[in-house]
C-alpha cells in the first residue's frame, strides 16, 4: 500500500473511533453552544447593529481552541501509549510518519466539522443584513488553521506522555503563550519594559496565532499568515516524530 492509502486507512479508522463514542457529540455540542451563547448574549451581536461576525463570533475563538482543541488532542498519543498498542503501531510496516499525519488529519477533519456546523450564524448574519461573506469565508479559513497550530502542539505534548491529563494541561500552557504573545496588554507592557527594544515586541509578537489571525478576522489572506500556521504544524508534526521514533529504538 503507498503512503496515500496509509493515511487514507489511517484517518478513516480515527474518524471512526471519534464517533463509535459519545465525546465526539459531546465536544461538538460544547462548540457550538459556546459559540452560540458567546456571538449572540456575550459578543453584543445585536447591540453592535452591523452585518458582521469580525468581533462578536471569530474574536473568541483562540479561547475556546485553548481548552477544546487540547481536549481532542489528548488522546492522539497518550492513549496508545497508556494501553499498549504504540508498540505494536511502530512495528507495522507503516513509516511514523504516516501514522502521525494520518492521526492528525482525522482529528483536524473533525475539528473543521464542529467549525463548519456553525454555519447557522452565518445563515443568521445574512437574513439580517448584507455582510462581505469573503471576509467571512476568510475568518473560517483562519479559524481552522489556527485549530490546526493548537491541535499540532496537543500531538507534541500527547507523544511524551502516557497521561491524557498532563498531555492536556501541558499543551493548554503552551497555546497559552501563543495567545498572550500577542495579547495587546501584554504588548503593551513589553514597550513600557523596553522602550529601545521593538524588535523584542516584534519577535514575540511574531509568535502569537492572535497577530496572525487578526489578518483572517478582517478577510485578509496574507500568505505570511498562512505561513505561520503552515509551519506551526509542520514543525510540531516533525518533532512528534522525532518523539516517537526515541519511543520504537527504546
Amino acid at each position: 500500500m503507498n503512503s496515500f492509502g496509509t493515511i487514507k486507512t489511517i484517518t478513516k479508522r480515527e474518524l471512526m473511533a471519534y464517533f463509535s463514542s459519545p465525546v465526539a457529540y459531546v465536544f461538538i455540542i460544547i462548540f457550538l453552544l459556546l459559540c452560540g451563547f458567546f456571538t449572540f448574549m456575550v459578543g453584543g451581536f445585536f447591540e453592535r447593529g452591523e452585518a458582521s461576525l469580525t468581533n462578536s463570533f471569530f474574536v473568541w475563538h483562540p479561547w475556546f481552541y485553548l481548552f477544546l482543541v487540547p481536549a481532542v488532542g489528548m488522546r492522539l498519543w497518550a492513549d496508545e501509549r497508556r494501553v499498549g498498542t504504540l508498540e505494536l503501531l511502530l512495528t507495522m510496516p507503516i513509516a511514523p510518519w504516516e501514522a502521525i499525519v494520518g492521526k492528525f488529519i482525522a482529528s483536524w477533519l473533525f475539528l473543521g466539522l464542529a467549525l463548519a456546523l456553525t454555519f447557522p450564524i452565518v445563515l443568521t448574519v445574512n437574513y439580517l443584513g448584507s455582510p462581505d461573506n469573503g471576509v467571512i469565508l476568510a475568518g473560517y479559513v483562519g479559524s481552522w488553521l489556527m485549530a490546526g497550530a493548537y491541535l499540532a502542539v496537543s500531538c507534541i505534548t500527547s507523544a511524551i506522555t502516557r497521561s491524557q491529563v498532563v498531555s492536556f494541561i501541558v499543551s493548554v500552557m503552551v497555546c497559552l503563550f501563543l495567545i498572550l504573545a500577542g495579547y495587546p496588554p501584554v504588548i503593551n507592557l513589553l514597550q513600557n519594559v523596553g522602550h529601545n527594544a521593538q524588535w523584542l515586541v516584534n519577535l514575540v509578537t511574531s509568535f502569537s496565532v492572535m497577530t496572525h489571525f487578526n489578518g483572517f478576522e478582517k478577510g485578509l489572506l496574507d500568505s505570511r499568515d498562512v505561513i505561520f500556521f503552515v509551519s506551526v504544524i509542520g514543525f510540531s508534526l516533525f518533532t512528534t516524530s522525532v518523539i516517537l521514533r526515541t519511543h520504537r529504538t527504546s
